[in-house]
């Protein structure tokens, strides 16, 4: 005989409820930010000299402007949440805790959050004290292996060693703590210059994936019939065009560059999301807290936003955290194939520069190796913890279903 829940879904009521005054200071907070962030982008297009920083050394690009915002998204719309809901959240992480290597995979990525958000700050700083405690005077010293680790010091080119030479041998250095670039530049200066980038392709792909996503999906599932059929036919004809092709294509008229990576696989990568959000939607149109909310005489901007939108954000969070490894990947690739604008600082860049150094591949293997591992930790981090959400928030999961 069947029991009971095997013929019906367990739901936690507290999820399908939301304060409509919560939601509504979260819109004017970011309201008023993103208000700022415009008429700072204005006056920096129009009135600032571009060869002068703006405030605090920080001469802010397009891009930049674009990641505050999404940093304010991600701010109003993902942590506030967590914390005003500290009984869900609470709930959540404890169910997050029975899976260490989930635990493990978000720990790195709030140190790649973290150290991509602040690092920046302290780049300069850091440039200059590397610099006086090196001593050289040209501020370039190609070569140098990480701490802990030699190279031989005749015979490949190099002609000062910033450690202890010893028995032929220039043995690494804290001052270069992971060694240096075959042009001279810092490591760890350009390693976290590359997660900065990483940061930005990830945060502002996922603030564009996951409106136009949840918009999409909603709205299909919703309304259904003719519009349902318009939008679905759309997602359809997106899906069947690859954006990386549209990048190249794009790429080769105008020039390749970071921004307009993030904007053609943002814009062209929310196809997928949107059918799983619609699905999602679908069932929760059935439920009867939205047929009361419909009977009591809410308006249909009110019924989506109050009762459709926080019901599919979960299904949203899961397939964007396990979308986003892609996005690093194509981010590294077209670093390497040097795609996205010469000089960009990518971990991608960063692997071509020390595979096509003056001598054997090998020999700068730290330049190479490095980046190749903070990729594959950022790509499974992200796979590893989109997998354990999956897991906790999805209810027929939970119930072995």
């Amino acid at each position: 005989m069947a029991t009971r829940n095997d013929t019906f879904d367990t739901i936690e009521w507290s999820e399908y409820t939301t304060d409509s005054r919560s939601i509504a200071r979260r819109t004017v907070a970011f309201s008023l930010v993103a208000l700022a962030v415009a008429l700072g982008f204005l006056y920096d297009l129009f009135f600032f000299p571009d060869t002068e920083p703006l405030v605090f050394e920080w001469n802010p690009t397009p891009l930049d402007w674009i990641f505050t915002l999404s940093l304010a998204i991600f701010f109003c719309y993902v942590l506030v949440p967590l914390a005003q809901n500290r009984e869900l959240t609470r709930r959540r992480w404890e169910q997050l805790k029975a899976n260490p290597v989930a635990v493990a995979s978000l720990g790195y990525l709030v140190f790649f959050f973290v150290t991509g958000l602040v690092a920046p700050m302290f780049l300069s700083p850091l440039r200059d004290a590397i610099v006086a405690a090196d001593g050289f005077r040209y501020d370039i010293t190609p070569y140098q292996p990480p701490f802990g680790f030699t190279v031989p010091f005749y015979g490949i080119g190099i002609t000062r060693c910033v450690g202890q030479l010893a028995n032929n041998a220039c043995h690494g250095s804290l001052i270069h703590p992971l060694g240096t670039t075959g042009s001279g530049e810092d490591l760890l200066i350009e390693i976290l210059q590359g997660m900065r980038v990483a940061l930005e392709v990830t945060l502002i792909s996922a603030t564009l994936i996951a409106p136009l996503a949840t918009a999409v999906g909603t709205v299909a599932a919703y309304f259904g019939g003719r519009v349902d059929e318009v939008l679905m036919r759309y997602v359809d004809l997106q899906q069947a065009i690859p954006p990386l092709f549209v990048f190249l294509l794009l790429q080769a008229l105008y020039g390749g560059s970071i921004l307009l990576m993030i904007a053609v696989f943002g814009l062209l990568s929310w196809g997928s999301t949107a059918r799983l959000v619609r699905s999602e939607a679908l069932q929760k149109t059935e439920l009867g807290f939205v047929r009361a909310a419909k009977g009591a005489g809410s308006g249909h901007l009110r019924v989506i936003r109050d009762h459709l939108l926080p019901n599919v954000s979960s299904t949203v969070l899961v397939s964007v955290t396990l979308q986003i490894p892609t996005l690093v990947l194509i981010e590294a690739m077209l670093g390497y194939f040097k795609l996205h604008g010469d000089g960009q600082n990518s971990w991608g860049y960063l692997i071509y520069a020390a595979f096509h150094n003056d001598f054997h591949p090998t020999f700068l293997w730290w330049a190479e190796v490095i980046p190749v591992v903070l990729i594959v930790l950022t790509v499974a981090s992200f796979s590893f913890l989109g997998d354990a959400l999956r897991e906790i928030l999805d209810p027929r999961t939970r119930e072995g279903l």
